[in-house]
Formats: structure tokens, C-alpha cells, sequence
């Protein structure tokens, strides 16, 4: 369970403080997934490299199954089980996708059990498992190799910074089949979304709707996704699906 504590985040900027984050708290229970959204400079992205520790909240606290991590960093919460996928997937000249799978995994993967990772994901595997994640995937295919990777950690909690960035549509329409698999399967895990996209909202257990740097509302799709309509959200979200 992921638990954060009156978190707040300022930047600074030519000697002028602006808060990004305003007193925020909110529980994420295990085998939940739960879509963040909200318009643009709500803070997002931010939130999710705070849950990630890629940057350190200015004040509050962070909690994850009950232990207080918020002054670790990025590799300490890794290996309590946390995962983060960037907006845009790094690429790794010189390693194969066989190399990132078990990395990931932690230990020494067999071929077969590589490829079942990559079949999760839609991926056809000998075409893939020696790949280099390198210029010659596209972003859907980074996409997917990136979910594999997380696949394989099986992670506690999966947080993914809109994945819908710089994809296809018919990589969009894949990634959509995953996440539907994936909430059908998660237990004591959950999976954490920043989105805009309504057809990921649609398959959350819970949105929270952010705005100007604090939670508007919080509930159900049936309870928060009529709301959103004629919000600077909705618009958004309208406006990525065209």
C-alpha cells in the first residue's frame, strides 16, 4: 500500500518560489488500479517522480507497505518493489532486450522464459529477444519491451508517466490491451497511471483528479469521468484521442 502524507513540492526559480504541490495525501490499497489525471501544470508528472524518488518532496512524507521511504532514493525503493516507466523509454546502445529482461529480473532468464515476458506484451519473441534497445524500435515497441521489463521485476507497485506519449495508434490500442490484462491479474500489486486518455481512464478501479497542485476528487469512473466533462481535463483528454 502506498501512503502519501500532507506532500508538498516547490521549485525555485530567478529567486521566485512556486509551489508545484500543495499539502497532499492520499492511500493507493494493493490490487488497485488507480489513473491520476488532470490538465496540464497540474502536477502530474510531478507527483509520480516523487512517488519514484526522483525528486524529494519539500515537505510530507511518503509511505510504502508501512515503511517511511521518504528519504530514499530511486534504487532504494526499486528493490522495495517499485517501477517506474518514463513518458519516453530509454534507450540502451549495445543491450539486448534478453540483457534489460534479466536485469530486471534479477537473475539469470532463460529464452523461454524471456519470451513469455515479451508474448505479454504482444511482442513476437524471436523477433525481438536479441534486439538492441537502441534507434531501431520505435516507441511502441519501447513501449512494450519497457512493460515487459516491469513484468519481470514483478513489482509491487507499477507508476506509468502517460504512456501514451509518442505512440501510434495501433501501439495505443496494444498498450490498452495490456492494461486491461494487467488490471485483471494484479493481487497484492497495484499500478499507478498518469493519463489523459479516456479510454485508460475508463478501465480504472479509482481516478484522482488533480488540479493546481491538490486532489479534486477522487472515486469510481462511473463517479469521476462524468464529472470531467466540460473540465479543462476532459478538453485535454479529448483533444490527445483525435
Amino acid at each position: 500500500m502506498l501512503e502519501l502524507k500532507n506532500l508538498s513540492f516547490s521549485v525555485e526559480s530567478d529567486g521566485i518560489k512556486k509551489e508545484i504541490l500543495h499539502n497532499l495525501s492520499l492511500t493507493i490499497p494493493d490490487g488497485k488500479f488507480v489513473v491520476i489525471t488532470g490538465p496540464n501544470g497540474s502536477g502530474k508528472s510531478t507527483l509520480a517522480r516523487l512517488i519514484m524518488g526522483i525528486e524529494k518532496p519539500s515537505s510530507g512524507q511518503i509511505f510504502f507497505d508501512g515503511q517511511d521511504i521518504t528519504a530514499l532514493g530511486v534504487t532504494e525503493r526499486a528493490k522495495l518493489g517499485v517501477s517506474f516507466a518514463f513518458q519516453q523509454p530509454v534507450r540502451f546502445k549495445g543491450i539486448r532486450v534478453i540483457d534489460l529482461l534479466r536485469l530486471a529480473s534479477g537473475k539469470q532468464l532463460g529464452i523461454s522464459e524471456a519470451c513469455d515476458f515479451l508474448s505479454e506484451v504482444g511482442l513476437c519473441a524471436r523477433d525481438y529477444i536479441d534486439r538492441e534497445i537502441n534507434s531501431s524500435l520505435s516507441g511502441g515497441e519501447l513501449k512494450r519491451i519497457e512493460i515487459a521489463t516491469l513484468l519481470a521485476r514483478q513489482t509491487r507497485l507499477s507508476v506509468f508517466d502517460e504512456p501514451e506519449a509518442g505512440i501510434d495508434l495501433w501501439s495505443f490500442q496494444n498498450l490498452i490491451r495490456i492494461f486491461e490484462n494487467m488490471r485483471r491479474e494484479i493481487k497484492d500489486s497495484s499500478i499507478v497511471i498518469i493519463s489523459h486518455q479516456e479510454r485508460i481512464l475508463q478501465i480504472a478501479d479509482e481516478i484522482i483528479l488533480l488540479s493546481d497542485g491538490t486532489i479534486k476528487q477522487t472515486g469510481s469512473v462511473d463517479e469521476v469521468l462524468p464529472q470531467l466533462i466540460g473540465t479543462t481535463a476532459a478538453v485535454d483528454a479529448c483533444e490527445r484521442l483525435k
